[in-house]
């Protein structure tokens, strides 16, 4: 199976608990699926066929600190911010990474919260409009005019951005890595994906449906995908523009209410006024 590696920032502070970090990377090195995990340029390097939500657990159960995905895959990568939009009635969340693999394979990864336990259908749509949030995302993003299908079946039965489904437990998790050998993520790249309401049953089902999405229902939540950083691309540690942390960003919306909340962190980072020209002191 198809690696990907990720680059796990972690908060170890101002000075390095080499035990930590030793105990951490021997965790890593014990669990079937990873290939490879290294403590390199201030981040731990992992090279995984493991969904990328359980290696963060993993680092951050071990460590007993906090880490965030920095990076994911050596080649063109890209992401997604799934969100309910509004427009569901639900209050679903979570993220979906998507990587070129230099075998030409796509690896489509993620973690998806308040979901119904069971499994949804996962698309890529045509179009990154969320003006009617998932109203407005076009129909499966489908170059060939081919019929609704599954993942596996042959280019012209399905359409490029049928991915399957992903399967929520009983908390409403769903954590998922996907391959598929259709998608290339410069394909994607400012387009949408979103998480259906109902299992998709491939075009197989008896329903006018079925050979259209799988009958498997509106979406209940959906995003744009968006260029990312690969491994050791992002040296980002605080947003230059309001001063949050990594380790805070991924808790906090992109912009507007509860993004610019204090933390510790904020607060030993204050302003200096130079000639009457304020200067934020927070480096990116």
């Amino acid at each position: 199976m198809l690696a990907s590696k990720l680059e796990v920032l972690v908060d170890f502070g101002p000075k390095l608990d080499q035990n930590v970090l030793d105990k951490t990377l021997n965790m890593l090195k014990s669990q079937d699926g990873i290939q490879e995990a290294v403590f390199k340029d201030g981040a731990i390097m992992v090279e995984t066929t493991l969904p990328s939500t359980q290696i963060l657990n993993i680092v951050t159960q071990t460590s007993g600190k906090r880490a965030v995905l920095q990076g994911f895959g050596d080649t063109q990568s890209a992401v997604s911010m799934i969100s309910s939009q509004s427009c569901c009635g639900t209050n679903v969340l979570g993220v979906v990474r998507f990587q070129q693999t230099p075998e030409g394979s796509l690896i489509a990864d993620g973690c998806i919260d308040g979901l119904t336990p069971g499994c949804h259908g996962l698309h890529v749509h045509e179009v990154g409009d969320l003006s009617q949030g998932c109203k407005s995302i076009g129909e499966h993003f489908n170059p060939l005019s081919a019929t609704h299908g599954a993942p596996n079946d042959p280019v012209h039965k399905r359409h490029a951005g049928d991915l399957g489904n992903i399967c929520a437990d009983e908390s409403g998790r769903a954590t998922f890595r996907i391959v598929d050998n259709v998608l290339k993520v410069w394909d994607i790249i400012g387009r949408s994906v979103a998480v259906t309401e109902r299992k998709d049953d491939f075009g197989r089902g008896s329903s006018p449906e079925s050979r259209i999405d799988g009958d498997s229902g509106s979406p209940v939540a959906c995003g744009i995908i968006a260029r990312s950083a690969g491994v050791f691309q992002n040296p980002k540690r605080i947003c230059a523009c309001d001063g949050v942390v990594v380790w805070d960003e991924k808790n906090r919306p992109l912009a507007g209410k509860g993004r610019r909340e204090e933390t510790k962190e904020k607060r030993c980072c204050k302003k200096e006024t130079h000639n009457d020209v304020v200067k934020p002191c927070c480096r990116v």
